[in-house]
């Protein structure tokens, strides 16, 4: 990293928890003639930091920065990856969060990475993302969520992968994820888990009225269309954040978009190392 350049910050909305390591980030940039750059939310969250020398306050989010660092959980750090979506510019992840497995420092770790951030001393993971061609104007870095609203019968969703109908399922909804984020909502789901560097994406079902439904991996280049033919509208999430609706006999497709945003990891980590280290602190611990 360039001296005189600028970092981005974005953290969860507990300030209180990272606001010691951002004074420390602050504290490094600053030795290095770097500038911390905080948005109009980060600097309501971090007002008295928002001050100090170094800090550039109410920033906009701009691509002419080398790094942004999250501090947060994997909510945080997709935040982050949406807003450089299709940038160049890398997204440092600290986990602040309760799984954090997009993270690539714990934040006991926080100022070792920090160190390796601002030296860009990591390698960067290009990640995949599903379009949405429901008006949805960005990509989904983690999953694409159909599903019924609260108080509504099930949903009766028809899929058809290529043109062909493959299903009509009886449930609550249906996930498609990325191999980022097929060790979430698809996994509670019962899906597989994809490593990362796959190309291809998967589809689970949510509390399905059926036997027979079962989660598919879809090939790269094969669209997938979701037709409602539920009675009620069903709601569509991107990322866990609501963005939309498919009304009765309406249909939503998606597809799998190879190059979307890059995550910044430590040398030597592993996608198999942080799902054993990720999943199995959370299976040991209970």
């Amino acid at each position: 990293m360039n001296p005189g350049r600028a970092i981005t910050v974005f953290s969860h909305a507990r300030p209180q928890d990272t606001a010691d390591a951002l004074r420390e980030l602050v504290r490094l940039a600053g030795e290095q003639g770097i500038t911390v750059r905080l948005d109009e939310d980060e600097t309501l969250k971090h007002a008295a930091i928002a001050g100090l020398p170094g800090v550039e306050a109410d920033a906009e989010i701009a691509t002419d920065v080398d790094i942004a660092i999250a501090l947060g959980g994997d909510g945080t750090i997709l935040r982050a990856l949406r807003s450089y979506a299709h940038t160049s510019v890398p997204v440092f992840g600290v986990n602040f969060g309760e799984v954090g497995f997009l993270a690539t420092v714990e934040r006991d770790e926080a100022p070792v990475g920090f160190a390796h951030a601002l030296a860009g001393d990591f390698e960067t993971l290009t990640l995949p993302a599903i379009e949405v061609d429901a008006g949805v104007g960005t990509p989904a870095i983690n999953d694409v969520a159909i599903h019924r609203r609260a108080g509504e019968r099930v949903a009766e969703l028809a899929y058809a992968i290529g043109g062909q109908e493959v299903g009509r399922v009886r449930c609550d909804g249906l996930v498609v994820a990325t191999p980022a984020g097929s060790t979430g909502y698809n996994l509670a789901n019962g899906g597989p888990v994809l490593a990362w560097g796959v190309e291809g994406y998967v589809v689970s079902f949510i509390a399905p009225h059926s036997l027979t439904a079962r989660a598919l991996v879809v090939a790269p280049d094969d669209l997938l269309t979701v037709h409602n033919r539920s009675v009620s509208a069903v709601d569509i999430s991107i990322d866990g954040r609501p963005c939309g609706e498919v009304a009765p006999d309406e249909t939503v497709t998606v597809g799998f978009m190879r190059e979307a945003a890059d995550l910044a990891l430590l040398p030597g980590s592993t996608f198999y190392r942080r799902l054993r280290d990720t999943f199995g602190r959370l299976s040991s611990s209970q």
